[in-house]
């Protein structure tokens, strides 16, 4: 029997990459999985992916920026399935790039948009999904967060912010829901090489191996590594586990900053050229 039958996930930006590894192992272990992504195309590709492995998938075209979307998406779910077991708010930010600056440099207009999608759009969700959960007596909420929720950077002000606050709501929502049996994690993911980001390394794998570097294990994440992460933390393997934030990166968060810099600056000194994905 699969860990998790009979059970209904949404997962949020379950097209690809995370959210799609996410919504293939959910379903891999018995979840009807809801797909919600603002790319339909996509999102049907990867339901059919699902569908062919002999899994139930379906999709719903959402933008986590939008409190309509966000309430249609968990109505949706409820709709074709009767309940609602598991939510993984995972749908990505542009904000993780190179010109998102300081408190210097960022804009209110992008501030504005950019905590809607990291952080106001996971309040949203549980907002809608709680009442459901519920109804069937238990529940298990995955939000997505990062490495730069525990560790910081010059110029990622926003993209910091809003993880370090869904590390923040992960811990307060689990106290709230927590007498109710609904349960509240989050996942710190490392690096993951997503789709996107594979693309983005082309033919120069200098990127690549520089990444690889700075992690303890030699390697940087896949997406089935955070998703193997949500099937625990949605499984009753995790049933005593709430309000924690899981760091699935390879140990990044666990090495002395000092020597973290040192090798960072070693690699860049030894290559030349060096093309990051972001």
């Amino acid at each position: 029997m699969a860990r998790l039958d009979g059970q209904v996930a949404i997962v949020t930006g379950g097209a690809l990459g995370i959210g799609g590894a996410a919504a293939r192992r959910l379903a891999e272990e018995g979840a009807k999985a809801l797909i919600s992504d603002i790319d339909l195309d996509a999102g049907e590709a990867n339901a059919r992916r699902i569908r062919e492995a002999g899994g139930e998938a379906q999709v719903v075209r959402a933008d986590v920026g939008s409190h309509d979307d966000i309430r249609g998406m968990i109505e949706r779910a409820v709709e074709l399935w009767g309940r609602l077991d598991i939510l993984v708010n995972n749908a990505y930010s542009p904000a993780h790039g190179p010109d998102t600056g300081s408190a210097l440099d960022v804009t209110e207009e992008r501030w504005d948009f950019e905590m809607g999608v990291l952080a106001k759009s996971i309040f949203l969700g549980v907002k809608y999904a709680v009442p459901e959960m519920r109804k069937t007596g238990a529940g298990s909420i995955v939000n997505i967060a990062s490495v730069h929720g525990l560790l910081m950077a010059p110029g990622k002000l926003v993209y910091e912010a809003g993880k370090s606050a869904v590390i923040g709501m992960t811990r307060q929502m689990a106290t709230d829901f927590g007498p109710m049996n609904i349960r509240v994690n989050a996942i710190c993911p490392g690096h993951i090489v997503t789709e996107r980001i594979e693309a983005s390394y082309g033919e120069d794998r200098s990127g690549a191996h520089f990444l690889a570097d700075q992690y303890p294990l030699r390697r940087v994440g896949r997406p089935v590594d955070v998703a193997n992460a949500i099937v625990f933390l949605c499984s009753d393997e995790a049933s005593f586990i709430t309000g924690h934030a899981l760091a699935v990166d390879g140990g990044l968060t666990v090495q002395l900053q000092e020597d973290f810099g040192v090798r960072q600056a070693h690699y860049a000194q030894q290559t030349p050229g060096l093309k990051l994905p972001y």
